[in-house]
């Protein structure tokens, strides 16, 4: 078990960290989701003991930690720039951290194997990391870590350097191999869905602070505010500002009814978050509300298609299955499913979440 309490830290003028208060339960997978200099890495630091914050503590099975050097704690990290022994083979180098604990010849050997057939190294065990690839090497490093069966194991984006089908394979079956021995997973990631597919929990990262914590599925279905909801998007979501009168919300000549949950909130402002998905080229709905819009770019990945509009004032992105050629200049409609609208107050706190979301 690992709990963050108060946690912050300060480099010179700078708060890198900012009071941050976290619980990880034993072999459990917790997510750290944020953008490049969100604090991710900054807040593994002082988990694995390299940083000392300025303010808080850190427990491990509710005792302090902060006065333990790091060599005796029982912690294996993972950086996307990974780092292995370059005079030591594979082999040697997936070993080291077990013949610095003792482990028997034959246990060693077995641990070792296990590993690389998993991590696709066993014909690479008699290279060097200079003989391999970038993917081979970060391999190499996962595969240190794996073997190592340490209490905290703390992934910083680790799979960036992997192919496609490997990195897919490994986000399905590191999780359950590390909650096997127990060990608390924290794994940083700035990509969303990477996120959804590791499942666990999910603590949302902003300017070094944790803006929500809780199961993956439920933070992303309830963002608790606006940049949570941010945060958790890619694309971002669109944003309008809304005004409520009874049960209709309004934004420029659009008119919507609201949802039945959402009737009770006051009238007044309140700003609107679609899902790029939640857009659409073609009403597949009779509910779906057209919406006039101006293209600005596409960009078309082969299975889907993001089209950058302009509409109202706003620049909005949608996210379409399969290919679609649009021009830009060329004016369109997007559908819209009204039921698919989260709302947030002036404090930019979720007042409303659609329940069709639980579907995506």
């Amino acid at each position: 078990m690992l709990e963050l309490v108060g946690v912050s830290k300060r480099v010179g003028k700078e708060l890198h960290i900012n009071d941050v208060s976290v619980h990880f339960g034993p072999g459990s997978l917790n997510v750290l989701l944020g953008p490049t200099l969100a604090g991710k890495t900054s807040l593994m630091r002082l988990m694995a003991g390299l940083d000392r914050p300025t303010a808080g503590d850190i427990l491990v099975d509710g005792k302090s930690v902060l006065g333990v050097p790091v060599r005796q704690r029982n912690i294996a990290m993972v950086y996307q720039q990974f780092i292995n022994y370059p005079g030591f083979t594979v082999y040697d180098n997936i070993a080291s951290p077990m013949r610095l604990s003792g482990v028997d010849k034959k246990n060693l050997d077995l641990r070792v194997r296990e590993a690389a057939e998993l991590l696709r190294l066993t014909e690479f065990l008699d290279r060097t990391p200079l003989q391999l690839s970038g993917g081979q090497q970060q391999r190499t490093a996962i595969a240190r870590a794996l073997v190592k069966r340490a209490e905290l194991v703390l992934l910083d984006e680790p799979l960036g350097n992997l192919d496609y089908k490997l990195r897919e394979e490994l986000r399905v079956e590191l999780p359950k191999i590390f909650a096997q021995t127990g060990a608390v997973l924290v794994y940083a990631t700035t990509e969303p869905h990477e996120a959804l597919l590791l499942g666990g929990h999910t603590a949302t990262l902003s300017e070094g602070r944790v803006t929500q914590f809780g199961s993956t599925i439920e933070v992303y279905n309830r963002p608790a505010s606006l940049i949570t909801a941010q945060t958790f998007a890619d694309p971002p979501f669109n944003t309008v500002l809304l005004t409520k009168s009874g049960s209709n919300l309004r934004f420029g000549d659009v008119s919507l009814n609201v949802a039945d949950k959402a009737t009770s909130l006051n009238d007044g402002q309140y700003t609107g978050a679609i899902r790029p998905h939640h857009l659409s080229l073609s009403a597949s709905d009779k509910h779906n509300i057209p919406i006039q819009a101006e293209v600005g770019t596409s960009e078309i990945t082969g299975s889907e298609t993001y089209v950058h509009v302009k509409t109202g004032g706003q620049r909005w992105v949608v996210l379409t299955h399969g290919v679609h050629r649009v021009t830009p200049g060329e004016q369109i409609t997007l559908y819209l499913d009204p039921l698919s609208i989260f709302l947030f107050d002036s404090n930019e706190s979720l007042v409303h979440a659609p329940e069709s979301n639980a579907k995506g």
